[in-house]
């Protein structure tokens, strides 16, 4: 195959897709948790209802540990396509049985337990989702253009989240009336979302592998948790130190959002879904033109004005946010929290991808980031709502701040990825 950039689009491309239905399939959960909330857990104040639903989201990060492991270990073993295949037929397999959960009503404490073991299948999905996809995209972009390439595994992955809102929008305002969504119309996008896994399904099993994983796959030790942390163990807590503040950032401004403007602002659902889904569209459009300057001036720099700004700014906006009667100033609120923050996520995959070697890459990549995920990402929306629960909502904002500052701290100290990148060492084509 000629060393052109068709095939790397096209395995761009296959590798996007995919990783934009499994996205779509876990945010449809807390999009519409604001519907099914009262049908799982019909007791108590509406924030406690949400509380419960978010306390189901943080469990199911917890099985993502596991799945960035499990799902790293294959990936490194087996191939990157291998892993990427398994994960989407998880993934649909729990949006199928959300889909079908009778209610609290129906069958009692059996449904919020068949919602519990949905939402620990889709963790266990995403949990290796993100190691596979992040190690395949950053193996098939060129070493020029990596930064900008890989940085569409978070053009997809928002693309999930907008999926996700636009289904709602157009269930809210052109299908359904609020009734209608409440009592039943919720399912229809998990059920979309199972249909969807089928043409992902068909991406995956026909896309390219990726020839970094063919160079190094009779190379001994892969995908061993033990050679990692034994070989490699700054570059693993260097990916726990960097995830922290960004991921916790991504979670605050995107999924929990929603909700903020719902039940602080005291904004519509319909109002808060039309602003999230315009400020996350803008957003997603922001991350390859981050990723590009990245491939210009290097890693660090992004990683550090993120840091700088998160730490300086977290506070204040979200306080603003809180206090703001204009829906245009929320906007504005919102979206410029996302410019700071997409100085982390634009880079993130690409940054983890070229700290580890082929035959341990994947692995490296997501377990120690979905261990981070998982107590800072998946837990934030239960401590937001429980500092809000006991009446002390900034705490929260403060809560962001320090983590963001303690992964200032590691994009300081820590090299520039580009300049001492593994990837350079081991760059070729995708095999056929």
């Amino acid at each position: 195959m000629k060393n052109t950039d068709a095939w790397r689009i096209k395995a761009i491309l296959t590798g996007s897709a995919g990783n934009l239905v499994e996205w779509y399939d876990w945010y449809i959960y807390t999009t519409f948790s604001l519907y099914f909330a009262p049908v799982f857990f019909p007791k108590g104040s509406y924030t406690a209802q949400l509380l419960n639903t978010a306390a189901i989201f943080a469990v199911g990060f917890l099985m993502r540990p596991i799945g960035g492991w499990m799902f790293g270990r294959i990936a490194d073993q087996k191939g990157r396509k291998a892993a990427m295949t398994l994960s989407v037929l998880l993934m649909s397999l729990g949006s199928v049985l959300i889909a079908c959960t009778p209610s609290y009503n129906s069958i009692g404490v059996a449904a919020p337990a068949l919602l519990l073991i949905a939402r620990l299948l889709q963790g266990l999905s995403v949990g290796g989702e993100y190691g596979t996809s992040a190690t395949y995209l950053s193996e098939v972009a060129t070493a020029s253009r990596r930064g900008f390439f890989s940085s569409f595994q978070y053009v997809t992955l928002i693309g999930g989240q907008l999926t996700a809102l636009g289904v709602q929008m157009l269930l809210q305002r052109v299908f359904l009336t609020s009734e209608q969504l409440h009592s039943w119309g919720w399912r229809i996008p998990f059920v979309i979302g199972a249909l969807l896994a089928f043409v992902a399904l068909y991406l995956r099993t026909h896309m390219q592998e990726s020839g970094s994983f063919e160079q190094h796959k009779s190379s001994k030790n892969k995908g061993s948790v033990k050679a990692l942390f034994q070989q490699y163990p700054r570059a693993a807590f260097t990916v726990v130190g960097l995830t922290m503040g960004g991921t916790l950032a991504f979670y605050t401004y995107t999924t929990y959002m929603q909700k903020f403007l719902v039940n602080t602002v005291h904004l519509t659902i319909e109002r808060a879904t039309t602003i999230t889904f315009f400020v996350m569209l803008i957003y997603a459009f922001l991350q390859p033109l981050f990723g590009w300057l990245s491939d210009i001036y290097g890693r660090k720099p992004l990683l550090i004005g993120f840091g700088v700004l998160g730490t300086a700014l977290t506070v204040p906006i979200l306080t603003a946010i809180s206090q703001t009667t204009s829906e245009w100033a929320a906007f504005g609120l919102i979206l410029g929290a996302l410019v700071i923050v997409s100085g982390y996520t634009s880079i993130n995959a690409v940054v983890k991808a070229e700290m580890f070697p082929a035959e341990v890459r994947a692995l490296g990549v997501g377990f120690p980031y979905a261990i981070t995920v998982a107590l800072f990402g998946g837990t934030a929306e239960p401590i937001a709502l429980y500092f809000k629960k006991i009446g002390h909502e900034p705490w929260f904002y403060w809560y962001v701040t320090v983590c963001i500052f303690i992964s200032l701290l590691v994009y300081i100290t820590a090299r520039d990825t580009k300049q001492t990148s593994y990837l350079d060492k081991d760059f070729t084509e995708p095999s056929a």
